[in-house]
């Protein structure tokens, strides 16, 4: 009889990374992923309710909508939100389009060159917190 080969301990060799594949990802999860960052600030929300958005209304705990242009591993970004009033726009835009760049790059390994954002309401501070303010 034959005795069994021995077994050195090592693996073959499958070829080096090339041949392991790639991941690839749906445009879909680069959107939630950039929408959940951004609602993730106090200061910006979405819309919620309606339908085909008629009766939409601003809501902070509604996540605002993304929509991503993917080609190959580069993403460019929209994302639309609501803000609280009074902030200053240009600062608190700027803050979201790093921070939405930042964690979609590190999250997906996608390159975000560019994140285009629309502010599509603005709602007082006193009416997202349900107190009134005496004038």
């Amino acid at each position: 009889m034959n005795a069994p080969a021995a077994h050195t301990g090592s693996l073959p060799d499958a070829g080096g990374l090339e041949s392991r594949g790639r991941t690839v990802l749906d445009h879909k999860v680069v959107e939630k992923i950039a929408s959940q960052v951004a609602g993730e600030e106090s200061f910006a929300g979405g819309t919620s309710g309606g339908f085909l958005g008629l009766g939409a209304h601003a809501d902070f705990a509604a996540r605002p909508q993304a929509s991503v242009e993917l080609s190959g591993n580069i993403a460019a970004l929209r994302v639309e939100v609501g803000l609280l009033y009074p902030v200053p726009l240009r600062q608190a835009t700027e803050q979201l389009r790093r921070r939405i760049s930042e964690r979609v790059a590190a999250l997906t390994g996608v390159e975000v060159r560019q994140v285009d954002i629309t502010v599509s309401w603005l709602k007082p501070a006193a009416e997202s917190t349900g107190h009134r303010r005496l004038l």
